[in-house]
């Protein structure tokens, strides 16, 4: 064998010794070196975007790297006339290829990144998301750090084994998972190494040692006790500090890590070694820490499924919850959804069998959940005089007086900025900038209104339907509601939280904390009071899951207030009087279960998502109805459109793939269509694949035009 190999290497050189360069001369390539003697081919997975390039390729092992090219290193290799990178897959004997075999250029280092856990993985991520392997893998292994791979030991310090092995053989209590009768049973399965799945309703107004964070914790210690590694995962930094305070508690210093993307590149790569290298086994993070490489996982768990920030916004943008799912099925270990919600996707697999519910009884659920009031909007508001101004129902405005007497009082907002949305006085119609029609905001009381996509200044706004020349909110923004409720209540201490400027913690003392979505700071001991303002706004979104989305960030913001028996109370403002809305009832009875049941029961019937399969494709009409030809669809597949497709605007959603949150302008090239395919879960694997097939072929023709193909859009069903 190694015979053949050295022959063929003496042909090779012989052909490529001279080659000719970009400036017309030749120049000499070094001699390849004697090839390995054992497993002398490399298979490479060379880090190209092209999709028909998504395999593996073949590369000479030289003797001199023979010890350092291992499966899962990074390399350097020559393609396509350039040095580009790659990983080792796996190693060889012989090659499939019949022709000569490049030379590996460069061990960039040794270290094994890609671990055969996360290639399984990301092989699975790609196929169920129609991607190519590289990009994938890129989400999954972070950039390499010189200086973080010196500096770390390669074993963790002996003292810290033996005294992480010591306490690793000691449960902890259940502690807050005593409140739900599922939560020691679940704990007891995760204990004997079984793999128990479940979705985690949690209660409310939990402070101290029976919040959402120590339970989590509780969790990881667990896993880590029954000697396996936990992998927790939240939607931000607020969430991972609270979530690494809770792990120190229960576990002391060096057992876990923080990984997120905010670390930096050295201190990042850092803790991802850690992982990698065994130092520690329990790892707590952002949707960057979902692919972190955990030695012999046993427990895998995320807060709030529902956040966007979940949804990874790179090809081939997959939901952490698939990630997680496939990681706990792969490598046997536990699965945790939890949240003060539940989304329908989570409520399908519960219905399915695949998770169990764990939930509190209603005689718990009861005395720790708030007061929930809903006041109509515009309700009495004369009565209140300078709260008129601050557009609270007279419901609020009395709670919010109330409670400022007994500590601070949360007012979440669903718009940041000051006026984000602006309409004609006299037709209502929405007011649009005369250059490019894009939506005129305000961004202080002095400004005049500007348009939010080109930024020009509208100095004389005249109205395309009417005439009119005047404008009026649609929207009050978190800054105008403070400047707006700091009159209302004067004197009072006013805190705003947003885009920007995030609070982590307020203090108990009488305060206002306008907050948008999502940004609601901690207070110690818990609100007095929370007013939900402009409920109508949430419901309203033009999205499939708009009333889901509204419970979520009601439920969240409710979760922080005190309970009923404390005397914390919700105020929903705004919501329609006419008619009762499934999500301002699961708000007043605190039952996200039933809605989620009620929301999933809904889109079986219409043959919505997630209970079917869905890819939108986008791009120009002929290319989008050529994309489709190529992929061959058989009548399985139902074809919804094409229709008009324009791009999310800047004040809800992003924008998907190859999309754009600018409208076209006239020197563009052709508009955009959408064309949605559905088909039922069983098929969904094959239309995947169908979709595979259809960008390589296009990235092997070199096709120009681009299309935009994604599975399972999180913003394609308005």
């Amino acid at each position: 064998m190694q015979n053949e190999v050295t022959d063929r290497v003496g042909e090779q050189l012989s052909l490529v010794r001279a080659v000719a360069s970009p400036r017309g001369r030749s120049r000499v390539l070094p001699a390849v070196q004697e090839a390995a003697e054992v497993d002398p081919v490399a298979l490479v997975l060379v880090d190209v975007s092209l999709p028909h390039l998504d395999r593996p390729f073949e590369y000479l092992v030289p003797a001199s790297m023979a010890d350092l090219a291992v499966p899962g290193a990074r390399v350097k290799v020559r393609f396509a006339g350039q040095d580009v990178d790659g990983f080792i897959l796996a190693r060889a004997a012989t090659a499939d290829h019949e022709g000569k075999l490049a030379s590996l250029r460069k061990v960039v280092s040794p270290e094994a990144v890609l671990t055969p856990a996360v290639l399984a993985l990301s092989r699975e991520i790609a196929s169920r998301y129609a991607g190519t392997l590289g990009d994938v893998i890129r989400l999954a292994v972070p950039p390499r750090h010189a200086t973080a791979e010196k500096n770390l030991p390669e074993e963790a310090p002996a003292a810290a084994v033996d005294a992480a092995a010591a306490r690793a053989v000691i449960a902890p209590e259940p502690g807050p998972w005593l409140r739900y009768p599922a939560g020691v049973s679940f704990l007891r399965h995760i204990s004997s190494g079984d793999a128990p799945a479940a979705s985690w309703l949690a209660l409310p107004g939990q402070q101290g040692d029976t919040d959402w964070p120590t339970a989590m914790a509780v969790a990881a210690a667990t896993s880590l006790a029954a000697g396996r590694g936990a992998l927790i995962v939240v939607p931000d930094h607020r969430d991972v500090d609270r979530v690494d305070a809770a792990l120190l508690s229960l576990l002391g210093a060096g057992r876990h890590v923080r990984l997120t993307a905010g670390q930096g590149p050295q201190a990042r790569y850092t803790a991802w070694l850690k992982v990698l290298r065994g130092h520690v086994r329990c790892v707590v993070g952002t949707r960057a820490a979902m692919f972190a490489p955990v030695h012999d996982l046993g427990l895998v768990a995320w807060w709030d499924d529902g956040d966007d920030v979940l949804v990874e916004p790179h090809a081939p943008y997959p939901h952490l919850r698939e990630v997680m799912r496939a990681r706990a099925r792969l490598e046997g270990a536990a699965l945790l959804s939890g949240g003060f919600t539940r989304t329908t996707s989570v409520q399908q697999w519960v219905e399915s069998g695949e998770l169990r519910s764990v939930a509190a009884d209603p005689a718990t659920l009861r005395p720790a959940a708030p007061r929930v009031v809903v006041a109509g909007e515009g309700t009495d508001v004369e009565r209140d005089g300078a709260s008129a101004h601050g557009h609270l129902p007279s419901a609020a405005w009395r709670a919010a007086k109330t409670a400022l007497e007994h500590g601070p009082v949360l007012i979440q907002v669903p718009r940041r900025g000051y006026v984000p949305s602006l309409s004609c006085q006299t037709c209502r119609e929405p007011a649009r900038c005369a250059r490019c029609h894009g939506p005129l905001s305000l961004t202080a009381g002095d400004a005049r209104p500007t348009c939010r996509w080109c930024g020009a200044v509208a100095a004389a706004f005249e109205c395309v339907s009417c005439g009119g020349r005047t404008v009026r909110s649609n929207v009050v923004g978190a800054r105008r509601t403070a400047e707006e409720l700091g009159r209302a209540f004067p004197g009072v201490p006013v805190h705003t939280s947003g885009a920007g400027d995030v609070l982590s913690s307020v203090a108990a003392q009488p305060s206002l904390v306008i907050a948008t979505p999502g940004a609601e700071p901690v207070a110690h001991h818990g609100y007095s009071a929370t007013l939900l303002l402009d409920a109508w706004a949430s419901l309203d979104r033009p999205t499939l899951d708009a009333a889901e989305e509204a419970l979520r960030r009601w439920m969240a913001a409710g979760a922080l207030t005190k309970s009923a028996v404390d005397g914390g109370v919700v105020v929903l403002c705004g919501a329609p009087m006419h008619t009762t809305l499934p999500a301002v009832e699961a708000l007043v009875r605190w039952d996200p279960a039933w809605f989620a049941a009620r929301e999933l029961a809904e889109r079986v019937e219409l043959s919505l998502p997630p209970t079917v399969r869905m890819a939108q494709l986008v791009g120009p009409r002929v290319a989008v109805q050529q994309a489709v030809e190529l992929a061959g669809l058989g009548p399985e597949v139902e074809r919804l459109g094409p229709l008009p497709w324009a791009p999310p605007s800047s004040s809800g959603g992003s924008a998907i793939a190859g999309g754009s949150t600018r409208p076209k302008d006239a020197t563009d090239d052709e508009p955009r269509i959408q064309l949605l395919l559905r088909t039922s879960l069983a098929d969904g694997p094959v239309l995947a694949a169908a979709l595979t097939r259809v960008k390589a072929l296009r990235s092997a023709r070199k096709d120009k035009i681009a299309v935009s193909i994604r599975v399972d859009p999180t913003d394609g069903f308005s």
